[in-house]
């Protein structure tokens, strides 16, 4: 990765006023290069008092959420409900190419700076708003979380097992699919502009962000009426494909797939077939197979019909895979399969991750000094890869009003007497 050249976004300003539902677009834009100027009220921004903290101290300056979704920003604080504060935002607009806010719907066109207020300021300025629910529809004012993103968008009701309840998928999933599609729409309005010469209001609802990461569940119930389920271990062919293993779970359908021969043939050398090599169990495997890889079995007419009666069997093979797959780590599991071109994955965590060849050989990590912690901590690297201008992460997320100074004074002219008396008023 060529590191001394700039970024895709380089020389685009961002004002961010996102909460966490918009928090990943904001850190995408940023770590492309663009300057992102995060505004803050006076307090700080809640986000600042999420945990984890870094060695278990709370404090606003140590949260480790707050750490991962503000690196390379700036930080100035401002009240927007003053109207000071509204003045010196229009300034900041007249400068701006990009505007993301997470309010809800109404709340600045009621404060005079909606996307008409301030594109007669900057005709080039483009709002991307992110929310719930979208900008209009009967939910556009009702209150939003993570949990309802994932409800609402119909993922929850495909999570567990299927006695289970409906299961919450963890890692802020519905607001980061929310802030992804805010990166990408803020991305194509950037495109329009630089055709066009216009800016415009980018809408983005977590609710409709979130629908097509449930895939075929739509297509299914409007061509079919079938809703899909909550299948646990199992998929929808009817065998499960996430197994234990000695230390840990990989994923993989029984033996492989197309590749049970190989791997039975492992598992044999290894004593511990029974007596999967029986026609009986042999003729199943290639039909499971089959079906794997979508492809109708000779002499029948449905591969997935053609399964039914055979649940028992089915059961006793994944016994015999379990009970060979926990004498080996996921890791040699990983490599032997790979080395006979079957499809087999372990499921990492986050150290399993850390200590990833791949993810090394690519140096995906980052270290990012902290100089007040006297620390550097590592977080994750870029999703994409550009040839020419490259992600990286340049700076620590930002004390809460850092650059107060720097945005106020040197940028906007304001003296510093000036400063001190907003910070009087609570303006900034």
């Amino acid at each position: 990765m060529k590191i001394n050249k700039p970024g895709p976004l380089n020389g685009l300003r961002v004002l961010d006023l996102a909460g966490p539902i918009g928090l990943y677009c904001t850190k995408q834009l940023a770590e492309m290069g663009a300057d992102v100027v995060k505004i803050e009220p006076p307090g700080g921004d809640p986000t600042r008092n999420i945990g984890p903290f870094v060695h278990g101290e709370i404090n606003p300056e140590k949260s480790l959420y707050f750490f991962y979704y503000n690196t390379n920003k700036r930080s100035i604080t401002l009240n927007l409900e003053t109207e000071k504060g509204r003045e010196i935002f229009k300034k900041l607009v007249k400068s701006a190419d990009i505007v993301v806010e997470t309010y809800h719907p109404g709340y600045l066109e009621k404060l005079g700076l909606g996307y008409d207020n301030l594109r007669t300021i900057n005709r080039g300025l483009i709002m991307t708003s992110i929310t719930g629910f979208g900008q209009n529809g009967p939910y556009c004012d009702y209150q939003w979380s993570d949990l309802v993103g994932l409800a609402m968008g119909g993922i929850m009701i495909l999570s567990g097992f299927p006695d289970d309840p409906p299961n919450y998928v963890g890692g802020y999933q519905a607001y980061n699919l929310a802030g992804t599609n805010g990166a990408i729409g803020t991305l194509m309005a950037l495109c329009y502009r630089d055709a066009n010469g216009e800016g415009q209001h980018v809408d983005v609802s977590m609710q409709e962000a979130v629908v097509p990461a449930s895939e075929i569940s739509i297509p299914s119930y409007a061509a079919r009426k079938i809703i899909r389920r909550r299948s646990g271990r199992q998929v929808y062919r009817g065998w499960n494909e996430l197994f234990p293993c000695k230390d840990g779970f990989i994923m993989c359908s029984p033996f492989g797939a197309a590749g049970w021969r190989k791997v039975l043939a492992w598992v044999e050398s290894e004593g511990m077939a029974a007596d999967l090599t029986t026609d009986n169990y042999t003729t199943l495997l290639d039909l499971m197979a089959n079906v794997q890889m979508d492809r109708q079995p000779t002499g029948q007419k449905s591969g997935a019909k053609s399964l039914a009666g055979r649940d028992a069997d089915i059961a006793h093979i994944e016994e015999v895979w379990e009970k060979f797959l926990m004498t080996h780590t996921k890791q040699e599991l990983f490599e032997k399969c790979q080395a006979m071109n079957v499809r087999l994955m372990p499921i990492y965590n986050a150290a399993d991750q850390m200590h990833d060849p791949q993810l090394l050989s690519r140096d995906w990590f980052t270290p990012v000094e902290h100089p007040e912690l006297g620390e550097t901590i590592t977080y994750g690297g870029p999703p994409y890869r550009f040839s020419e201008t490259p992600w990286r992460i340049t700076k620590r997320s930002p004390f809460l009003g850092e650059h107060n100074q720097d945005v106020y004074e040197k940028e906007l002219g304001l003296s510093s007497e000036d400063l001190i008396g907003l910070e009087k008023d609570g303006v900034v």
